[in-house]
């Protein structure tokens, strides 16, 4: 049973009617650039095949309802003008969040995803972005891609305690299959660029889940800002690494934001390495990412630097692979050349030592391969 099949028959159960229609969002992966989206930077993301489906029924008056199929059928209702946070932070507030930004009128909902939860893949901006596009649909509204990420970063910002960038919101609103989305996080301005044919990129589950709220992801943007706010910029966009190698920081600080100046000039490189098809420049620059994200901006874990060595070795000098999303586990993203991704996959689930192999489950994605699902 597909997705779309799935949420249409927990749509029927719990509501006993057909839905009017069902919308979807896609989860994303980063190939490179991170942490440096709250920062104004560069970021490079690409939309993956899993992602979170909405079914959606208009319905008289203006209360929202609203079931979660993945929790054991959970459910909310309320009236989308005089909605609270709910609290603890959990998926109903990222459902009351759009529900307010969208000013949504009477519709039921029920909600599915496939995003593996807490492995980097930004399963909660995916359901946003899902139930705006359920919301706009009811209500019979066409909110531009720019206008839907920034109500999901709302949601996120205010109704769950997380304060992300935008990449996530705007890579999974405007992302195209095939395409990687080189986004301006200061302007929002944005780019496709096209993945070569023969390239896979492939999304490995480290089987350790983080939590954003829960860790270090707010304390890493805060000494970001303490970093600005130090050199005397509005954002570490504007600064340089001489810049902040004289500036006497506290070296922790000054750690964090020779991260971000680096991690931006890697994203910018990275384009001109896709589109020059050279995989050997694209792995090297991988690497980089994840070393800086290792050991200068510290978001890394022991098992998810296991897994990105042991992903390298397997590699050899024609791609490469580092963390990708928030820290503190999750999920880690290889490219390389697609008639060697078998081989990768089986080297992987020999070396990666139990019990975590178990959770490994890579997806395969690229150009040729987008929205395929393949899951071994």
């Amino acid at each position: 049973m597909t997705l779309t099949e799935r949420t249409m028959a927990g749509f029927r159960a719990a509501f006993g009617s057909e839905p009017d229609g069902v919308a979807f969002a896609p989860g994303r992966v980063n190939l490179i650039g991170e942490h440096v989206d709250y920062n104004d930077g560069l970021v490079l993301p690409l939309p993956i095949s899993t992602g979170t489906a909405v079914a959606w029924s208009r319905c008289d008056g203006s209360e929202v309802e609203a079931v979660a199929l993945d929790f054991g059928k959970e459910r909310d209702r309320f009236l989308a003008r005089s909605a609270k946070p709910h609290q603890p932070a959990d998926w109903r507030s990222y459902l009351r969040g759009m529900a307010q930004g969208m000013d949504a009128q009477g519709v039921k909902l029920a909600i599915v995803g496939s995003n593996p939860r807490g492995a980097g893949l930004s399963s909660s901006a995916s359901l946003c972005i899902a139930l705006g596009r359920a919301m706009a649909a009811a209500g019979q509204v066409d909110p531009t891609h720019r206008e839907l990420a920034l109500m999901a970063q709302i949601a996120e910002h205010e109704w769950a305690g997380v304060h992300c960038g935008i990449m996530d919101q705007m890579a999974i609103a405007a992302g195209e299959p095939g395409h990687a989305l080189l986004l301006d996080c200061r302007n929002l301005e944005t780019r496709q660029v096209a993945l070569p044919e023969d390239w896979a990129v492939i999304i490995v589950q480290s089987g350790v889940t983080r939590g954003l709220v829960e860790g270090h992801y707010n304390a890493r943007r805060r000494d970001c800002e303490l970093a600005a706010q130090a050199l005397g910029i509005t954002s570490l966009r504007d600064a340089d690494e001489d810049m902040i190698r004289a500036a006497n920081l506290d070296p922790v600080i000054a750690a964090r934001a020779l991260h971000v100046v680096s991690e931006i000039a890697r994203t910018a490189e990275a384009v001109s390495a896709i589109e020059a098809h050279d995989l050997a420049a694209m792995g090297t620059l991988l690497r980089a990412s994840h070393a800086s994200l290792r050991d200068q901006f510290e978001v890394s874990v022991p098992a998810v630097d296991e897994l990105v060595d042991l992903a390298n070795a397997a590699i050899g000098p024609q791609g490469g692979a580092r963390m990708t999303g928030g820290g503190f586990g999750g999920a880690i993203v290889a490219v390389l050349a697609a008639d060697a991704a078998p081989r990768f996959i089986a080297t992987l689930e020999q070396q990666f030592a139990q019990p975590r192999r178990a959770a490994l489950n890579p997806m395969i994605e690229g150009k040729g391969r987008h929205l395929a699902g393949i899951e071994l």
